[in-house]
């Protein structure tokens, strides 16, 4: 496996388990993380070319969807506090 593969292993792993973390603790190693996937995406991107880093962007899209839905309001300037119709709020 190459050393740009073994890193975005560990990226997952990572991301797994600050997901499984409290919610106040999850915000450090979270912004880590969501600053570090674009460096990582680029490293196997170098080293394996565009279909594999592609696969890897959508699932860092899947994976971060909640903080970067919530980074795309707010830089579009829209409401960022969820809504009472909002789908996803009365899903509980």
């Amino acid at each position: 496996m190459s050393l740009s593969l073994l890193i975005g292993c560990l990226w997952v792993v990572a991301a797994a388990i600050t997901g499984m973390m409290p919610m106040k603790y999850q915000y450090p190693p979270g912004l880590t993380l969501l600053i570090a996937a674009p460096l990582v995406l680029i490293f196997i991107g170098i080293q394996h070319g565009f279909w594999i880093t592609a696969v890897g962007t959508l699932a860092f899209i899947s994976m971060f969807r909640h903080p970067l839905r919530y980074l795309t309001k707010k830089a579009l300037g829209l409401p960022t506090a969820p809504s009472l119709t909002d789908p996803e709020v009365n899903e509980a």
